[in-house]
């Protein structure tokens, strides 16, 4: 303990010193009166010393640079558990799918899986016993129409299609009982104002949330720099695709440090077992798995 004693001609200015000095947490251990005033003897705990910093993991900051992620997450991935680690350094979220929740619009770059993704996530509803409302919006592809139609035909669901806000808006309306909505967007160049302009007029004509979907293994500028961009109309959840085959996964984590909360991961080729909520957990597993070093060619 710091001690000081202190000398003054009346008990206010002592302890006016003691505050100055040593600050409001200076315990008074003794006063006494003296000839010309007062004599206070003061102190002071040393403060605690911090705790000395976590050491970084030599294997998984190794692992982290392997899959590229960017500098300034895996820094905060460094030591202690990784999926706790993850947890407090990105956003996780679960997809809002039930009764009365407000619709889902699938958007991102073209081929990214957002027609598949629609089809995983109708198909997840329908296995457990809720009959969603799907409609494609994708009216630039040719074929995209049928291709998410031979999936809602299985499932025993009428697909409708309305690429318009206006047609949108009146399709929304033969919703019945709260039924989830599945909106399959088109595939949308984020770089260009007036396609991602278009993007937000559907999500607004509906007031649907808006999810990207961006496969796993882009470089990490590049993944954040469309997270970006679909984040500014209006994006705020990522469903990360092709996790099973990437085999880097910095994009992900640089799109989801650009802000997007992470929702789903896709992991197979399967309709009704290739998506799954992604997880801190899930998440750490794929980033510490010993990447698979290809044999040079003989």
């Amino acid at each position: 303990m710091r001690l000081k004693l202190y000398r003054a001609t009346g008990m206010a200015e002592a302890m006016r010193r003691v505050r100055e000095e040593l600050g409001v947490d200076a315990l008074i251990l003794s006063t006494r009166r003296v000839a010309d005033g007062v004599e206070v003897t003061a102190g002071l705990e040393p403060a605690e010393a911090p705790p000395p910093p976590a050491l970084a993991d030599p294997a998984r900051m190794q692992a982290l640079g392997w899959h590229a992620v960017p500098a300034a997450i895996a820094r905060k991935l460094q030591a202690g558990p990784l999926p706790f680690a993850l947890s407090v350094a990105l956003r996780f979220e679960r997809l809002a799918l039930a009764v009365g929740a407000a619709p889902l619009l699938l958007v991102g770059p073209p081929g990214a899986g957002k027609t598949l993704t629609c089809a995983r996530l109708a198909t997840r509803l329908v296995m457990s016993g809720v009959m969603p409302m799907v409609i494609t919006a994708d009216g630039r592809r040719a074929g995209a129409t049928e291709q998410l139609a031979a999936f809602t035909r299985l499932l025993g669901i009428n697909l409708l299609v309305a690429s318009q806000p206006a047609s949108l808006a009146r399709a929304l309306a033969r919703r019945q009982d709260g039924a989830p909505v599945l909106i399959d967007g088109p595939g949308t160049d984020a770089f260009d104002r007036v396609q991602r302009d278009e993007m937000a007029a559907l999500a607004a004509a509906c007031g649907a949330g808006m999810a990207l979907v961006l496969p796993a293994g882009l470089d990490a500028a590049e993944s954040a720099e469309l997270a970006e961009a679909h984040a500014q109309s209006g994006a705020r959840l990522l469903v990360a695709t092709r996790l099973d085959t990437a085999r880097r996964l910095g994009g992900v984590l640089a799109a989801a440090g650009a802000g997007l909360a992470l929702a789903e991961a896709g992991i197979g080729a399967g309709a009704a077992d290739g998506l799954t909520p992604m997880t801190p957990e899930l998440l750490a597993d794929r980033l510490i798995q010993c990447p698979v070093r290809l044999e040079p060619p003989k």
